[in-house]
């Protein structure tokens, strides 16, 4: 599932500034991603961010369930008018000045993982309207509290660096091996158009 139809009315999404357009992207893509239908089949992640946001939120998520239990219990008096307040409520905690160093991108990762955690709880609620109102939610805060801070750190690439989807050493030694093979086969086929045209 790519980007619902209401994604496009997002301003982030229409934003000149391209670190700013790709926080909204990332935004909208995590929680489109978090709460498709199962059985729904999803489409590829729409940039190297988004993917890398996909990959890493499920990293999370499987490596530290018993962390993410708890999040029901802290929106359980959420409402469809008190979603974003409560997301921003927490984020700002999060990002306190007081509590600020350098920007991290496991915090980075962090505000999205929440956000999708939020909408999840919301969509069990019966409370899918307030998807979009998250979506616009967290891409606005990225936009004002993060992008200033990664601006100068290169933008997202160093997220993508940093949590994009890694080789494993399997296939990159597989990869060696066919190229190796490749080079061999093609080595022994001149050898042989080299020996003919000599006799």
């Amino acid at each position: 599932m790519g980007l619902s139809d209401n994604a496009v009315i997002g301003r982030g999404l229409n934003s000149p500034d391209p670190l700013v357009r790709e926080a909204y992207l990332m935004a909208y893509d995590y929680i489109n991603y978090v709460t498709a239908k199962p059985g729904v089949p999803l489409g590829t992640a729409p940039s190297h961010a988004t993917a890398a946001l996909r990959h890493a939120g499920d990293e999370l998520l499987a490596r530290f369930p018993i962390f993410f239990r708890r999040w029901p219990r802290v929106f359980q008096d959420v409402t469809d008018r008190t979603a974003c307040s409560t997301l921003v409520s927490i984020l700002d905690e999060h990002f306190a000045p007081t509590r600020r160093r350098e920007l991290a991108w496991s915090a980075v990762l962090s505000v999205f993982v929440l956000a999708g955690q939020l909408a999840l709880h919301c969509q069990e609620r019966g409370m899918s309207a307030t998807l979009p109102q998250i979506q616009e939610c967290v891409g606005s805060y990225v936009e004002r509290v993060i992008c200033p801070e990664i601006r100068d750190r290169g933008g997202w690439s160093g997220f993508v660096s940093r949590f994009g989807q890694k080789q494993n050493l399997e296939d990159q030694v597989m990869r060696v091996c066919c190229w190796s093979l490749l080079l061999l086969c093609f080595g022994i086929f001149s050898y042989f158009v080299w020996t003919r045209r000599k006799t």
